[in-house]
């Protein structure tokens, strides 16, 4: 049986990558530092939990005694944690470092956590620009990206068989920040309108944790040193975003689709990218990787996981304060209240 071990494996795309591989016949082993996030379902699928910090070099070392057929590093932030890897890398078939779409830069350098949003005119291919190296605080906006790029160099330059994969905005179970809670809370509190800013065209591509799964999956099957991008087969806007998560729990709104004269922080959504932001996935396609769906179809699972946490008292993402940010309704009746007092006022 081909063995992989999942570093940080109770994140959203650590449940679905382990899945994926159990459902496929493989022994997996999930690392992280709470037992209690390992899902029940997972274990008793035959998902083995291990206990152990990321940065811990006895851990890790024992945990990767026997070798693996598969190591997916979920939690490799910066050049210390790759560095960390490289050791153990020649017992391994093929390896998987997790990055994301931070590290690109636009023309004039910006990238998606600047204070100027990147302005993208076509889909990013895997060999755009991307941010220099760097170090410091990965946990600081332009900490991120840069450590991520230092991370991918060293395990690229390695010489090993390693997959960087540079995911999007990732929906799936088990999501730390599920951004689309901003509309299933809407739809659970029985609103009746939807505000989206700019008429809800912006877009910041999506990614299916099932879908970067799959890659994972394919990427096992075909080791070698390589960057891909990992993103939906379509790149929903804000409008089709909300439109399919209202369609899947059978309620109907109101669009109100707002121009550039609404008051700021109307509508406001985490998909405000103009021009769309987009990721190419033609390379991870030439692999012969197969989607398992667009954001339609694999939206569901992640809509129903955030109505039954609700259901059980566990509001997901409550202590996030950009989703406190757009569940302030208190725009949204101002703007009402207004509208309704300029109707009468309107002379005959």
């Amino acid at each position: 049986m081909k063995r992989a071990v999942i570093l940080g494996g109770t994140g959203v795309l650590g449940r679905a990558i382990a899945w994926r591989l159990i459902r496929a016949g493989w022994a997996v082993d999930m690392t992280g530092r709470d037992r209690t996030k390992m899902p029940a379902d997972l274990a008793a699928a035959g998902a083995r939990f291990i206990a152990a910090e990321r940065r811990d070099d006895d851990a890790l070392a024992g945990l990767m005694a026997g070798g693996a057929d598969l190591l997916v590093d979920a939690v490799c932030y910066a050049e210390a944690d790759a560095r960390q890897l490289l050791p153990h890398l020649a017992a391994v078939t093929s390896a998987v470092m997790l990055s994301s779409k931070a590290v690109y830069v636009d023309a004039a350098g910006n990238h998606v956590n600047s204070d100027i949003p990147p302005r993208f005119e076509a889909p990013i291919l895997e060999g755009n620009p991307t941010m220099r190296p760097g170090a410091g605080e990965y946990r600081s906006r332009e900490g991120y990206g840069a450590n991520k790029v230092a991370a991918e160099h060293t395990l690229l330059d390695s010489g090993h068989p390693v997959t960087v994969i540079r995911a999007s905005k990732v929906h799936g179970e088990g999501a730390a920040l599920p951004r689309e809670w901003m509309f299933v809370k809407r739809v659970l509190d029985r609103r009746p309108a939807v505000f989206l800013a700019h008429a809800g065209q912006g877009a910041d591509h999506t990614t299916a944790a099932v879908n970067t799964a799959a890659l994972v999956e394919r990427v096992a099957a075909v080791p070698a040193a390589r960057i891909l991008n990992s993103a939906d087969p379509d790149a929903p806007n804000a409008r089709e975003i909300a439109a399919a998560i209202a369609r899947h729990l059978g309620h109907h709104w109101e669009e109100v689709l707002l121009d550039d004269s609404a008051p700021a922080g109307l509508g406001d959504h985490p998909w405000d990218f103009r021009p769309p932001l987009v990721l190419s996935t033609k390379a991870s396609l030439d692999l012969a990787y197969e989607p398992v769906g667009t954001y339609a179809q694999t939206i569901p699972h992640q809509v129903d996981w955030l109505v039954k946490a609700a259901a059980a008292g566990a509001m997901p993402g409550t202590d996030d304060p950009s989703l406190g940010h757009y569940l302030d309704y208190s725009r949204e009746e101002q703007f009402t209240a207004g509208s309704a007092l300029r109707t009468r006022q309107r002379p005959l």
